[in-house]
């Protein structure tokens, strides 16, 4: 049997903010954001969006499935580099629009292509009046040319 959702427009407010049946809202694109963050540490990995399909096949095996935008397709999270995201916990913001997933982050512990443990390497730095990326010196753990071949 396929996991399904309740429709958040059958919830009435209170039911929605309070109650305890699960109606995600998808945006009009039909996705939903996700902010991944590093089970024990709480460390953001990364942010991204799913999809209904995605929402279902991350809640039905476990490992994290996320929807590319870019590449308007599907995308296990590790699946070419076996950075695996295997799941601890979902939650839910109070209007259902946003979810944060707790993962334990296998293989060397990358949850970004650039081969870091968290998109979030650089911080925005004001110089000269312009704001600029500044690296905050998270280590690469892994080569991506070597893995993605690009």
């Amino acid at each position: 049997m396929r996991m399904s959702f309740a429709d958040p427009k059958t919830l009435s407010h209170q039911e929605r903010d309070e109650g305890t049946v699960f109606a995600p809202r998808f945006n009009a694109d039909g996705l939903i954001t996700v902010v991944t963050v590093e089970a024990g540490s709480n460390d953001v990995l990364m942010v991204a969006h799913m999809n209904i399909e995605t929402l279902r096949l991350t809640m039905e095996t476990g490992v994290a499935h996320y929807w590319s935008r870019s590449r308007q397709a599907i995308w296990k999270k590790g699946e070419t580099s076996g950075e695996l995201q295997e799941v601890e916990e979902l939650r839910v913001d109070c209007d259902q629009d946003c979810i944060v997933m707790s993962v334990r982050q296998t293989g060397r512990g990358a949850a970004c292509h650039t081969g870091r443990k968290s998109c979030f390497y650089r911080r925005i730095v004001v110089e000269d009046g312009q704001p600029v990326l500044q690296d905050v010196g998270l280590p690469r753990l892994f080569d991506p040319k070597a893995v993605y071949g690009h």
